[in-house]
């Protein structure tokens, strides 16, 4: 059994929309969990199971599975007819995973650096920076509209995720833009931020 703990307007929606773009939706359960927010509204919930009161988190049979990355990469392994990975085990498949590891390990961590005005030169030669990053989006981008070439893929869900949230934070690049606004065109994401917006509570005025 899968059940998928999520928040409302919280980054768990990029797994709600994996699920809706992979057609799996009648094979998770989704239970809808607060959660301690940025603008200090929002409190941990004893019914969500991250050890972080975070989400997304994702229950299967009784084993916890966090980390948006990780939880693709789970997904589209369990269901790998539905069309958002390569095939387990090709050379595609290989650039797939470096896409969802990258994410994780090196582009969120510069971008909340750069977003918290943290510099030091350790983060630099560790992670480099924005520009590199978006160098190597770009430099993907430039072979084919997705990350992973002609297909688009939880690869491109993921990757382009903070620049939908932040805006202001795409790079001037046609290429990226382009690729942002056709992944947040797509009908998957729309649907799951109209469900997201019901069942967020509005602030008292």
């Amino acid at each position: 059994m899968l059940t998928l703990f999520h928040a409302p307007q919280s980054r768990a929606a990029a797994i709600l929309t994996l699920i809706a773009e992979m057609g799996i939706t009648d094979q998770v359960k989704v239970c809808l969990v607060d959660i301690p927010r940025q603008d200090g509204t929002g409190r941990r919930d004893p019914a969500n199971p991250h050890p972080e009161g975070k989400v997304p988190c994702l229950v299967h049979d009784g084993k916890i599975i966090t980390e948006r990355g990780a939880i693709m990469l789970h997904l589209t392994t369990l269901f790998p007819d539905t069309g958002l990975s390569p095939a387990i085990g090709t050379p595609e498949w290989g650039q797939y995973v470096t896409w969802l590891n990258w994410y994780q390990g090196v582009f969120e961590p510069v971008l909340i650096c750069e977003a918290a005005g943290l510099a030091h030169p350790w983060l630099q030669a560790t992670f480099r920076g924005h520009a590199e990053a978006a160098d190597r989006i770009g430099r993907a981008l430039s072979a084919g509209p997705w990350l992973l070439g002609e297909d688009y893929s939880a690869a491109d869900l993921l990757v382009h995720s903070p620049y939908a949230w932040f805006k202001d934070a795409t790079p001037d690049d046609p290429l990226i833009r382009d690729w942002v606004a056709r992944c947040v065109a797509r009908p998957a994401r729309l649907s799951v931020l109209a469900a997201d917006a019901s069942h967020r509570p509005q602030a008292a005025a």
